[in-house]
């Protein structure tokens, strides 16, 4: 450190006293690029700016060293410990009542404008033109040379002005000598935009972090200014560069303009239509209703607003744009919704719909293919369509039906899913029979099940109801209470489909067996009549046999639905935007949380501002291939009414469903009464992990409660989040107060294991099961068949027709697996749990070393999933399909894997 070394004296050039007076750098950034390419003309016009001395400056901020009128203060306390979680403060901000003698600001106050770090001169990045070698992925590293003394102290922060006009990539920024000190690492991971766009200089902060009282005094007003500029003034149009972060409610679902039937409610802000909230776009109302947010060109889908930092990478970018082409096929939904309701093509057996994967299907309707071809160029039409260079679709095979081909269609396969499947996470424990309703008698009449004892009693191995109930052997399905209130107005559309109760028996071998269906629909005389239902029972053949299979299919349908809206958007995608909000509003980069959380809202922001332009929106995919149709997100809205922050925990849903009970000697707190129920082992696994994680990172910053109870951005956070983030959950009691490290680590594991494993365990399978759609079928078009009818006589004659007939249609089929499988994939450029962007993301030795032991856990984890996997005791990890519960395996290669967690909801 003293510079007695040849090679460390080579990076400074010494000043008359002996003291250094210049320090090298290394910048790491990324140009301009387009889907991966090179941006050609942004390059030709940063070679000119630079040779008319446009260039990009650096200034260095100390982060021990005040400005002048600062210095006397300074002085009298000493040094600032740069490393220390115990920085000493100003003596004055000790003995002046929390105050500033110089300043009269309090803690919780702004900082004046002059109370700053020490500023060095302007550096430039050197060899602009000339450097033409990336680094990977396009990066390219630039010297800088900055004029900084011993006496200016550790340099804390650092602004960069781009006088170019075009932005570029900013990764890091690494400094390794600093006199006195030794090396300091920028981590920025932003774009900066030319100067023009910005009020301030852009500003980022070296990868230590601090408590804001424990913050660097230098340093602390460029912290509190930042977060000021982070949320904006909630006004106007936001544009690319505008890095604003703030609230809107979902009024932008909707297209009124276009005509009645793109209206639609405004979720968030009213009791009837609650929601989390999303990004503000600031874009203009709607000319016929002020109250709408209008919607931007389809063909302009992929730069609706969000952060820029909050946008896909390059990388995934160039991924993603089979998901973007596929949102062409909006421009054809007047011609899909003809076809949907003619249905000219219909698979009429099983082995037909094998054929999207065997060598693909042909598409009869040449009208729409050569409307495709007149919107899609030519090369992008092989790619949206997979065609075989005619009129195919192709899709690779799902794993479901990889080993065997018709094993889905087994009992015990339908029950094993609702453990092991794509929506193991609604399914309960029966306490009570028959099965009762919460709906209003008032308003929706007499609604409990009319499943009676003789329809089970000789299926539960001897025992009676009450002891199957009373022995934890009876579980349930249900989707009654949710789809009922919708379903008279559902099925006034080309939906035909019912509400469904399913009862299940657990059995000795640890799967379940299905006893009964029930399929009900709304009294025909006004909802206060109650329900209609019809109740079904296992069978294998003959007639009997082909009800039982369509009774399950509308099970699958319900449950399609309601995991796609309510367990897959809204408890996870819609849920977690909310806190990525208010993080980056009141947490700054500095902070220790902001550091724990930031990884996993990777993308979440971009991928959900998409599905509002493409997938949720009026006339979207989802309402195009799911049965609630334009009720899709409406229902999501009514189900946000039950949503409870706490019971977001792993361990308390599963309590919450009855499936598990307390249990203080378990290191998890529960015991589960389904013993082999793949999902809940392995997530709570997976939880136990995060949470020791968790709690090793928050104890290293946080050492008693008082902390927590004062830590005024983290308030602000919690508070905020509340307010305005789940602002029609304000009120709840059971928000947790963050008064305690407990509540502040509960909260974070929440969060975290939301982001990362349910989401990964609710979204990943997607293609494996659901995209071989007989297993998942995702809307019905008629009703049972009744006995007399042309459909009754087809069901008995050709059960396969019948049931194809029924389910999901072959256009509405390829839709929706060309859909799923995008979703379903891991982009190249994807961060699995347990690691990070860059091993340097901290310089805390102990988040480091806690960081390490968590991968390490992660680790054994996998290790132990693969070997219960590999044990035939446990029926439900591999089913008669013969396939293996992967969802929450940590790691995964890129591609359609069907395992893997990663860190965010990215997809």
């Amino acid at each position: 450190m003293d510079g007695s070394s040849p090679s460390k004296r080579s990076r400074h050039e010494e000043s008359g006293n002996g003291e250094r007076s210049k320090m090298r750098g290394v910048v790491v950034l990324m140009k301009k690029k387009v889907l991966g390419v090179n941006d050609i003309a942004a390059s030709v016009v940063d070679r000119v700016d630079e040779i008319r001395g446009r260039k990009v400056a650096l200034q260095l901020i100390s982060s021990t060293a005040a400005l002048d009128h600062d210095s006397a203060h300074l002085g009298e306390s000493g040094p600032l410990d740069w490393y220390g979680h115990t920085v000493r403060w100003l003596r004055c901000l000790g003995t002046c009542k929390g105050g500033c003698c110089f300043t009269g600001k309090k803690e919780s106050e702004p900082i004046a404008e002059s109370y700053r770090g020490k500023v060095g001169k302007k550096a430039y990045l050197e060899d602009w033109i000339t450097k033409i070698s990336p680094l990977t992925a396009g990066d390219t590293a630039y010297d800088v040379t900055f004029e900084w003394t011993r006496e200016m102290g550790v340099p804390g922060a650092f602004t960069i002005t781009n006088f170019h006009h075009n932005e570029f990539y900013l990764k890091t920024l690494t400094l390794e000598d600093v006199p006195g000190h030794g090396r300091v690492h920028f981590i920025c991971n932003s774009w900066v935009y030319p100067s023009e766009y910005y009020k301030k200089d852009r500003i980022f902060f070296a990868n230590q972090a601090y408590l804001p009282s424990q913050t660097p005094a230098p340093l602390r007003g460029y912290r509190e200014e930042e977060l000021e500029n982070l949320r904006g003034n909630g006004t106007g149009k936001l544009e690319e560069w505008d890095r604003v972060y703030d609230y809107d409610i979902y009024n932008d679902l909707g297209d009124p303009d276009k005509g009645p039937e793109h209206v639609r409610p405004i979720l968030g802000g009213s009791p009837e239509f609650p929601y989390p909230r999303r990004g503000r776009t600031g874009r203009p109302p709607a000319s016929s209703d002020p109250k709408v947010e209008s919607r931007i060109p389809l063909y302009n889908s992929l730069s609706i607003y969000v952060p820029r930092d909050e946008r896909f990478s390059q990388l995934k970018m160039s991924d993603f744009v089979a998901y973007a082409l596929k949102s062409i096929f909006q421009f054809l939904a007047p011609e899909f919704k003809a076809l949907f309701d003619k249905t000219p093509d219909e698979f009429d057996s099983f082995e037909d719909v094998l054929k999207l994967y065997d060598g693909g299907i042909k598409v009869s309707n040449d009208s729409l293919m050569e409307k495709i071809r007149e919107r899609i160029p030519l090369e992008m039409i092989k790619e949206l369509l997979r065609s075989d260079g005619e009129k195919g679709f192709k899709f690779p095979l799902p794993q479901v039906i990889k080993e065997d081909k018709t094993a889905w269609r087994s009992d015990e396969e339908f029950a094993r899913e609702m453990l092991a499947g794509i929506n193991p996470v609604v399914i309960r424990r029966l306490q009570e029979f028959p099965p009762e309703s919460k709906l209003d008698p008032e308003v929706y009449g007499k609604q409990s099940s009319t499943i009676s004892e003789e329809h089970i009693i000789n299926s539960l191995d001897g025992l009676t109801i009450l002891e199957a109930i009373q022995n934890n052997k009876l579980f349930i399905l249900d989707h009654h209470d949710n789809l009922m209130p919708y379903l008279r107005r559902i099925n006034t559309t080309a939906t035909k489909t019912y509400a469904t109760r399913t009862i299940l028996f657990l059995q000795k071998d640890g799967t379940l067996k299905p006893l009964a269906i029930e399929l009900s629909l709304p009294h025909p005389d006004g909802d206060h009549h109650g329900a209609v239902s019809s109740v079904y029972t296992p069978a294998e053949d003959g007639l009997e046999g082909s009800l039982w299979q369509l009774a399950k299919a509308y099970v699958a349908i319900s449950d399609s639905g309601y995991h796609q809206l309510i367990c897959h958007w809204l408890s996870t995608h819609a849920a977690i935007e909310p806190f990525i909000i208010a993080t980056h509003r009141q947490l700054s980069v500095l902070h220790p949380i902001h550091k724990l959380l930031q990884p996993h809202f990777r993308d979440t922001m971009n991928i959900n501002a998409l599905a509002r332009q493409t997938l949720i929106n009026a006339g979207g995919f989802l309402e195009m291939t799911l049965f609630p149709g334009k009720y899709a997100l409406e229902m999501s809205a009514t189900s946000y009414k039950d949503w409870v922050f706490p019971d977001q925990a792993l361990p308390a849903d599963l309590i919450k469903r009855g499936v598990a009970v307390e249990d203080s000697s378990s290191p998890n707190g529960v015991r589960l009464l389904i013993e082999d129920y793949p999902y809940a082992v392995d997530g709570l696994e997976i939880w136990t992990a995060i949470r020791m994680w968790v709690e090793d990172y928050c104890n290293l910053y946080y050492n008693t409660d008082d902390m927590v109870e004062n830590d005024i951005e983290l308030q602000s956070w919690w508070k905020e989040l509340r307010e305005k983030g789940h602002a029609d959950k304000t009120n709840e009691p059971w928000w947790p107060k963050m008064k305690t490290r407990k509540e502040l680590i509960d909260s974070c594991t929440i969060v975290i294991w939301v982001a990362s494993a349910l989401h990964a365990a609710v979204n990943f399978g997607q293609y494996p099961y659901g995209g071989y759609l007989p297993n998942r079928p995702s809307t019905s078009r008629r009703f049972i068949p009744e006995p007399g009818t042309p459909e009754y006589e087809e069901l008995k004659s050709n059960p396969e027709k019948a049931f194809l007939k029924t389910i999901t249609s072959q256009l509405q089929s390829v839709l929706g697996i060309s859909l799923v499988e995008i979703l379903s994939r891991h982009s190249s450029d994807e961060i699995f749990l347990g690691q990070r962007e860059s091993p340097e993301w901290t310089s805390d030795a102990g988040a480091l070393k806690a960081f390490e032991m968590f991968g390490n856990r992660l680790v054994e984890i996998e290790k132990r999933i693969m070997e219960m996997n590999n044990d035939g005791r446990w029926k439900n990890r591999f089913g008669p399909v013969k396939m293996p519960y992967t969802l929450l395996y940590p790691s995964s290669d890129i591609g359609l894997t069907g395992r893997g967690i990663p860190n965010s909801v990215s997809i």
